[in-house]
């Protein structure tokens, strides 16, 4: 089982066990080993920081300790924005929006060669990233 790279939505949805990520997902990204953790772009940091500034989303304590615990090695991969991955985004064709987190998390995918768990419609029906399958 390939390793997915999670967009910040399935990674906030499967932390917090929202009903919104299938339960067949979930199951199958807590079944992967602790080699292969699924993987996610420091932009999701950035993008979660920024949901709990909005309170889009509700933490307890302090937006550092809750970002550690949810980004930690035993959970995740974190990606960090590489220079291939900072290329990758300017290859994207201008018909994909101009969301630069969408367009990081996208070009991650492809520069990592690894599928996307996403819900998101515009990412979906851009067809440029491989979608993770979901049992």
């Amino acid at each position: 089982m390939t390793a997915p790279l999670l967009d910040t939505h399935a990674w906030l949805w499967w932390i917090g066990r929202d009903p919104r990520l299938k339960a067949s997902a979930a199951a199958e990204l807590d079944a992967l080993s602790e080699q292969e953790r699924p993987y996610l772009s420091a932009i999701s940091l950035w993008e979660a920081a920024m949901l709990v500034e909005r309170r889009r989303i509700t933490i307890a304590g302090s937006i550092v300790a809750w970002l550690d615990a949810a980004a930690s090695p035993r959970t995740v991969q974190l990606v960090p924005i590489t220079t291939a991955i900072a290329a990758e985004t300017a290859a994207l064709p201008d018909t994909f929006h101009r969301d630069p987190a969408d367009r990081i998390i996208v070009a991650t995918s492809r520069a990592l060669g690894v599928p996307l768990l996403t819900y998101d419609r515009i990412v979906l029906r851009s067809r440029l990233a491989k979608r993770w399958h979901e049992a």
